[in-house]
């Protein structure tokens, strides 16, 4: 079925399907993509710039060549809203993924007729795929299990560049598949033993009143996790950024998720066991409903009106950004 939305490529739109970049492409040899991704909140894009120019930093580090400046990309993203536009409900919310890679590589340019680009891709389609399954997670929680798959450190593949070489990421997805009970998401620790970042989230701990995430070394620095010191310093709440153990996840009082789809999902159990009293806490109810207040949505409300109305979307249970099973009951 055609859904009538398009993918701007390589400065042309063409329709979701017909949107194909070459088996030759670097992003698909090496994983050699960097990326972002994007939402709105009442249509209105949230922290676009702020993704963009992450982006840029990761096209900076990894040498790739790119004719478009931030400006021109900000503007193809909203060109690509904007025709997109009319095949959104009122009530959907626009996702948006930019992907930029060098291209083809040099030694098939033959095939290309020695005319390589650059590949930069924007597609936009409805939030409500990402998060629609993610709605009963606010009544019963994460469970984050500790797997053994350990994060990339910064001295190789720096984790703060966000890329498409991510299959460590599927593997600790796999891994916490295969721990019993549901809504398990992969928690991975940095090479130095301390806990890093989830395989699509940034983690936070709270203690005592005071908010603790992993220093922004072995794990992306999100937009999202970010976000948090901006409201945290707007409740007069204390964040800090400390060598987070798994001690100190199981003598919290606390935990939460960050990422930009959800904005915030609670963790009620780590390995099972739970953290704090193994409910909503506190101070995490408080920094979604002052982030809801930000951006005039009611952010638990609409995943869950999501939820209702994707009913039917995963019935094949196939792997998500964030867990390799959506019903594992092992």
């Amino acid at each position: 079925m055609d859904s009538g939305r398009l993918v701007y490529l390589n400065g042309k739109y063409v329709s979701e399907k017909d949107a194909k970049i070459s088996i030759f492409d670097s992003a698909l040899m090496f994983g050699d993509m960097v990326f972002e991704m994007t939402r709105s909140f009442k249509k209105k894009q949230f922290k676009l710039k702020e993704h963009i120019e992450r982006l840029y930093y990761g096209i900076k580090i990894y040498r790739i060549p790119m004719k478009l400046s931030p400006e021109d990309l900000e503007n193809i993203c909203y060109e690509t809203i904007e025709k997109n536009e009319p095949f959104f409900t009122d009530t959907d919310e626009h996702r948006l993924m930019i992907n930029v890679s060098r291209g083809p590589l040099g030694i098939y340019s033959p095939i290309f007729d020695n005319k390589l680009e650059t590949t930069v891709v924007v597609a936009d389609f409805p939030l409500k795929w990402t998060v629609a399954y993610m709605a009963p997670l606010y009544d019963e929680g994460v469970n984050a299990v500790l797997v053994s798959q350990r994060a990339i450190p910064a001295h190789l593949a720096d984790p703060k560049i966000k890329n498409r070489s991510r299959v460590f990421y599927q593997m600790a997805n796999i891994e916490a598949s295969m721990f019993r009970g549901k809504n398990n998401w992969a928690l991975l620790m940095g090479t130095d033993g301390f806990i890093a970042e989830g395989s699509g989230d940034n983690f936070f701990i709270v203690k005592n009143g005071v908010v603790y995430t992993p220093e922004g070394r072995d794990c992306l620095v999100g937009i999202s996790r970010n976000y948090i010191f901006e409201i945290c310093d707007q409740l007069g709440i204390k964040c800090v950024e400390k060598n987070i153990e798994p001690y100190h996840v199981y003598t919290a009082d606390e935990a939460f998720m960050t990422g930009t789809p959800f904005s915030i999902l609670p963790v009620f159990r780590f390995n099972e066991t739970p953290v704090g009293d193994g409910k909503f806490g506190k101070i995490t109810k408080t920094l979604i409903d002052k982030w809801s207040t930000n951006v005039g949505v009611d952010i638990i409300k609409q995943i869950k009106d999501f939820g209702k109305e994707c009913a039917d979307l995963n019935k094949n249970n196939a792997p998500t950004p964030y867990q390799f099973s959506t019903d594992n009951n092992q």
